[in-house]
């Protein structure tokens, strides 16, 4: 397979889309916001103008999205996959969804003859342009051997983690635990920052102890500095946590912390901080402390 359509290319779109280029796959991309394709095109990303520009002749479509909605419209929506795809296509599914939509899209794409994988990936943004990645994937054990090639473009691993929504749910509770930790993180730097210890001191400390980890290596500096360029914006990371607490409902798992965390990162949007890094965070907590801002919320943008 090298023939690629991808449709969502914010981004974590536009960083499987660099190294699916890297990787000398040939790539149509389509977004609502066309500024978003002209920035790739100088990495040869072929512009498309529509869904079914960006699908046509393409052995592989993912779609990389930030709602359920924008997901099941151009899967499901008049001119979306299910009727404009090549019938030999695959459909692969790297949005972060519901396992319930998840499993509800492949029997609609398997109605029609296509192919549907279920690929969601964890990663911020920055992790995935370099590689520095994994794949979980869920469907027909065949055909994602077959896609695996598009896979290892990506990704430093991808695990196959049996049928269809299984990869979904996997991505939920890695997302759970990268929320959490996020949270921890930002709580251990205030404590220190009130205390009178400087947070890159502390930070410092943290990553050469028991409590290292992939969490306090990526947003322990956007904490430090206060510089909170979105990887993952906490406006999308307030659609995961209540997926979360969705999937915890249907199956009885009581999840007390995501529940709380989920209560900050509101707090941080509405402090119009909505389009920034989950890691700011932070400043709710700080706040909550008695210590000041050193820079304002950003303006958020207009979709």
């Amino acid at each position: 397979m090298k023939r690629i359509g991808i449709i969502g290319v914010g981004l974590l779109g536009s960083a499987v889309a660099s190294r699916l280029l890297k990787g000398k796959f040939e790539v149509k991309g389509y977004d609502t916001r066309q500024e978003q394709v002209k920035g790739l095109q100088a990495q040869g990303l072929i512009a498309a103008g529509s869904i079914a520009e960006a699908a046509a002749e393409a052995e592989a479509v993912f779609t990389i999205l930030p709602s359920l909605e924008s997901v099941e419209t151009t899967i499901l929506g008049a001119g979306g996959l299910i009727e404009t795809a090549p019938r030999s296509a695959t459909l692969i599914q790297m949005s972060t969804i519901s396992p319930e939509l998840t499993r509800r899209l492949a029997k609609a794409a398997a109605a029609k003859g296509l192919g549907f994988l279920d690929t969601p990936m964890s990663g911020t943004s920055a992790m995935v342009a370099r590689g520095d990645c994994t794949i979980f994937v869920g469907g027909d054990r065949a055909r994602a051997d077959a896609c695996r090639p598009i896979f290892d473009a990506i990704a430093k691993k991808t695990v196959y983690v049996g049928d269809v929504g299984m990869a979904s749910l996997a991505k939920l509770a890695t997302n759970l635990l990268v929320g959490l930790n996020t949270a921890a993180l930002a709580e251990a730097l205030v404590l220190g920052a009130k205390g009178g210890l400087a947070p890159a001191t502390l930070l410092d400390i943290l990553k050469e102890s028991a409590a290292a980890s992939k969490m306090v290596e990526v947003r322990g500096p956007l904490m430090v500095s206060h510089r909170f360029d979105a990887q993952m914006k906490v406006d999308l990371f307030l659609k995961d946590f209540k997926l979360m607490l969705e999937e915890g409902h249907r199956l009885g798992v009581p999840l007390p912390l995501t529940s709380v965390t989920q209560q900050l990162a509101t707090a941080t949007a509405t402090a119009g901080r909505g389009e920034e890094d989950l890691a700011a965070i932070v400043t709710t907590l700080e706040l909550l402390a008695g210590l000041g801002h050193e820079r304002p919320p950003v303006k958020k943008e207009n979709d």
